[in-house]
């Protein structure tokens, strides 16, 4: 608390929304997975990754409604944050765009990209924004459970990409991909950059426009389409991100997944397979 006590009230603000969008959000994924993609899929191996899914949203859930009962102390403000979904309207936009997938009638191929979306592009500006707070060396307990989380959230976003381009035989037309993910860019960047702006924390809007349209081709790219705004990464911290933790062990935990062969898999490439021996 002592980190959050030297942030200014923009900061704070920004800080509150940001954790209060994360905590209801992955209630929707939440049931997403359960209402729907547990139903749709078939194939036994995706429904397992599916069941792990599900036990780390729980998890992500738990731990962003923690540090909001940590930090906010007034308990009307708490109650507030915690029902984000339903009471404040930028982050409401958000929710209601990702909810409508889920009763929504449109085909698996269309909702599968539509929840790669909502992992790959709604979170990317948050979690951008609190890897800037890491580079300025606070809040470290927030920042490292941020780390761990985008972690979790990338390898999901990942899943879905794989489950889309080598295991869905009907493709969807590329307008129609992106015609999904530009609504989803123009949503993040009306949160991110507008409605909850990141200068609040000292950092570039511009430069976080361009970061979501970078995230976003690199989306287009797993999901076996072309780069649609062809924008560069302009924040070389998140470019550390992928690479081997530095931290010293016996100072801190480092936030990445152990690698089986000692750092063996670099260069390999993803695969979801359907013939492995358990």
């Amino acid at each position: 608390m002592v980190d959050w006590a030297k942030l200014n009230d923009g900061e704070r603000h920004f800080i509150k929304h940001v954790l209060a969008f994360f905590a209801g959000s992955d209630g929707i994924v939440i049931e997403n997975l359960a209402q729907r993609f547990m139903t749709d899929v078939k194939i036994p191996e995706a429904r397992a990754f599916y069941g792990f899914q599900l036990m780390m949203e729980n998890i992500h859930s738990e731990t962003y409604s923690v540090l909001l009962d940590t930090y906010i102390l007034d308990p009307d403000e708490k109650v507030s944050l915690l029902h984000a979904i339903q009471t404040i309207p930028c982050i409401q936009k958000k929710a209601e765009w990702a909810v409508r997938w889920i009763g929504s009638e449109s085909s698996f191929q269309e909702r599968l990209i539509a929840f790669a979306a909502v992992e790959g592009i709604f979170f990317s500006g948050s979690f951008c924004a609190l890897f800037w707070l890491k580079k300025r060396g606070v809040m470290p307990g927030l920042t490292f459970s941020n780390e761990l989380i985008s972690r979790d959230e990338g390898l999901h976003t990942d899943f879905a990409c794989l489950l889309y381009t080598h295991h869905i035989k009907h493709k969807l037309p590329r307008s129609r991909v992106l015609e999904i993910i530009t609504n989803a860019v123009d949503i993040e960047h009306e949160f991110i950059c507008d409605a909850l702006p990141v200068r609040l924390i000292g950092m570039n809007s511009e430069l976080m426009g361009q970061y979501i349209e970078f995230v976003a081709d690199r989306l287009l790219v797993a999901l076996g389409e072309e780069k649609y705004y062809n924008s560069t990464n302009p924040f070389d911290f998140m470019e550390m991100i992928s690479l081997q933790g530095k931290t010293n062990f016996f100072e801190k935990r480092v936030g990445e997944y152990q690698k089986a062969g000692v750092m063996s898999t670099e260069g390999t490439v993803n695969k979801f397979s359907l013939n492995e021996d358990f």
